[in-house]
């Protein structure tokens, strides 16, 4: 097996704990700062693992330039505002539909990896892919009679549009992130992944402290009092991270991506034990067609 695989199902996990860390988190907090405790509580323990791996394992500290500044702070930006729509939507729909509208990412990952890195596609990965985009619009018309109209409005409606728009700015993100990873003149990807995941956080840390230092200064108080929950979802933000940067560094982006939406499997385990959140036989079928997808993947 491929190592890029087991990192990308261990980033997939530690990314939908995350997400669950957040909808709870997103009853004391706003927006954004639900948004916000990803970063500010995670930045510190990447810094960590950068030094660990400097001062423990030997790695040698890669030198930035400015490609790699460009990809961080595109990447970052990207990531804060594709974060912020995903929480929002999980006050609109339930906890799965809210995270399956964002996994149209793979297909965007792909196409903005084909048009910014000239990354190439197997018909055979392209089909996956597809099969498991179709899982994913299936889950978001779980409430819905089949019908062309309804396709309309699952594919074009106000809640699908903020889901896709947040997958579209993840993919970015992801594709940001690779091309700062790969810019680095590294020891190797490990280490360039985790210098990327530490500047990057540590930006989104600075931007966000600053946007709500303008906006609203109690959310800042109310962040810091819920400092037990939100040091959980830092914690599970970077370690989920680094399992990304990682493996986004030794495979492409639509790949890793693609495989990623195993986490629609964890996310339907923590919608019903969790959240309490009664599946259909659509959601179930989405289910199916993704995990069909992610096997089709990875024999390609």
């Amino acid at each position: 097996m491929e190592l890029w695989i087991p990192i990308t199902i261990a980033a997939a996990f530690c990314q939908n704990l995350r997400s669950a860390l957040q909808k709870h988190l997103q009853g004391s907090l706003g927006t954004r700062g639900a948004s916000f405790v990803r970063f500010g509580y995670g930045f510190p323990l990447a810094v960590i693992y950068v030094l660990v791996l400097h001062f423990g394992v030997g790695y040698a500290l890669p030198s930035p330039d400015l490609e790699f500044v460009f990809w961080v702070v595109l990447g970052g930006l990207a990531q804060i505002f594709a974060t912020m729509l995903l929480v929002y939507l999980f006050s609109l729909r339930n906890f799965a539909v809210g995270t399956a509208y964002s996994k149209t990412e793979p297909v965007q990952a792909a196409i903005f990896g084909f048009i910014i890195l000239g990354d190439k596609l197997t018909s055979g990965g392209i089909v996956a892919i597809i099969v498991g985009v179709v899982g994913v619009m299936l889950i978001s018309m779980a409430n819905l009679p089949i019908s062309w109209r309804n396709l309309g409005t699952a594919m074009v409606g106000r809640i699908a549009l903020i889901g896709m728009a947040s997958g579209g700015l993840f993919a970015i993100a992801s594709i940001s992130f690779r091309s700062a990873s790969l810019s680095l003149n590294g020891p190797n990807s490990i280490m360039q992944a985790a210098v990327t995941l530490t500047c990057v956080t540590i930006f989104q840390t600075v931007f966000m402290l600053i946007w709500m230092l303008w906006k609203d200064k109690r959310e800042i108080v109310q962040v810091v009092r819920t400092w037990r929950s939100s040091a959980l979802v830092g914690l599970a933000g970077v370690v989920g991270s680094a399992c990304w940067f990682t493996a986004m560094t030794l495979q492409q982006v639509a790949y890793v991506k693609a495989l990623g939406q195993i986490e629609l499997i964890f996310t339907f385990a923590s919608s019903y034990f969790l959240f309490h959140e009664r599946l259909n036989r659509m959601e179930l079928s989405g289910c199916l067609l993704i995990v069909c997808g992610i096997l089709g993947l990875l024999m390609s």
